[in-house]
């Protein structure tokens, strides 16, 4: 099988030097020229809480050439649209997508491709980008695992156990009936963690801190659970914990051991800064309207309040457009 990773900043580099070291001959796919000399001529190099420096083969999207059974995408989700269309070219014929991308993606992959070339992918680990080819590898090496499966459970797809064992290659791999389920536990993190690390400048652990952070990284979460159960979706666990039993409340006291239990439930991530941080840092757009906005669109869908999101989101576009930094004084106008 010919495999290729579109797109090798941050986790890309990280999963293709996994993937090479563990046997797997993968081309590392990069618009930028700089990141693909980097990556040729010093290889991939993953530091952080795990460290090596892995050769790979990495290509241009003008030295593509062929065919490819599998192409793992890790592109951000704002030109998905335009990007599957160019990969389409590039898939063969029994070939697939595997986004392992955040927000909801397959939908809108799909929508060029076809239901039956889309596999979706979660990954519980994450990496900041240092520099080309030079990726921070910021979670526990104990949590390097991915949720798989399709968002489209009635159209079974043949390349799942060749997916599959190919990401084992890096760590454990539960393929996932509910796929959908484990979509939205994905987005539960990002929405809480990732949202307010970019409003805030800070690490998931630095987020999770203060006692008026951590308050609305818990109102976060909790309007995502009530958006999925608006909407009859089962939200799975990950790594074994079930984030919405854990830190759902319909009391002060189950409130109160929530927020009490959260800076526990991410210490193995504690270090992780979002990409939506590093995105504001380099002056780029970033993807809040696929994270955090994806539950405030799916909340405004069932009726279902998500104020906390909706705020993410305006102060996150604030940013972008210079009205803003990225600092803990953010934090005042979710109180205001």
């Amino acid at each position: 099988m010919r495999t290729a990773i579109f797109g090798v900043g941050a986790l890309g580099t990280v999963l293709g030097a996994y993937l090479n070291r563990g046997g797997l001959e993968v081309d590392l796919i990069h618009h930028n020229p700089a990141t693909v000399k980097a990556l040729n001529e010093k290889g991939a190099r993953v530091v952080g809480t795990v460290g090596f420096v892995q050769k790979v083969k990495a290509l241009t999207l003008e030295e593509m050439t062929g065919k490819y059974d599998i192409i793992i995408l890790l592109t951000k989700t704002r030109e998905n649209t335009s990007i599957a269309g160019f990969l389409k070219d590039y898939l063969a014929d029994d070939g697939v997508i595997v986004t392992l991308q955040n927000g909801l993606p397959e939908q809108g992959i799909a929508s060029v491709v076809g239901e039956d070339k889309v596999l979706g992918c979660t990954v519980a680990w994450g990496a900041t980008l240092k520099e080309p080819g030079v990726s921070e590898l910021t979670s526990s090496p104990d949590s390097l695992t991915f949720s798989l499966g399709t968002a489209f459970p009635d159209r079974p797809n043949p390349r799942l156990k060749d997916v599959k064992e190919i990401l084992e290659r890096m760590g454990p791999v539960t393929v996932e009936e509910n796929f959908l389920g484990a979509r939205w536990s994905k987005l539960l993190i990002n929405s809480a963690f990732s949202g307010m690390s970019a409003v805030l400048g800070c690490t998931f652990g630095e987020a999770a801190g203060p006692m008026r952070s951590r308050k609305i990284v818990l109102a976060l979460i909790k309007e995502c659970i009530d958006v999925c159960k608006a909407g009859g979706i089962r939200i799975e666990p990950v790594q074994g914990k079930d984030a919405a039993k854990l830190l759902d409340y319909s009391n002060g006291l189950k409130k109160a051991v929530s927020l009490f239990i959260l800076p526990i439930a991410i210490r193995k991530h504690a270090l992780l800064r979002a990409s939506m941080l590093q995105d504001l840092e380099k002056g780029k757009k970033t993807e809040v309207d696929g994270i955090n906005g994806a539950i405030s669109a799916y909340g405004r869908k069932v009726g279902c309040p998500t104020p906390m999101n909706d705020k993410v989101v305006s102060i996150v576009h604030a940013i972008e457009d210079g009205k803003l930094k990225p600092e803990f004084g953010n934090l005042e106008l979710f109180y205001s």
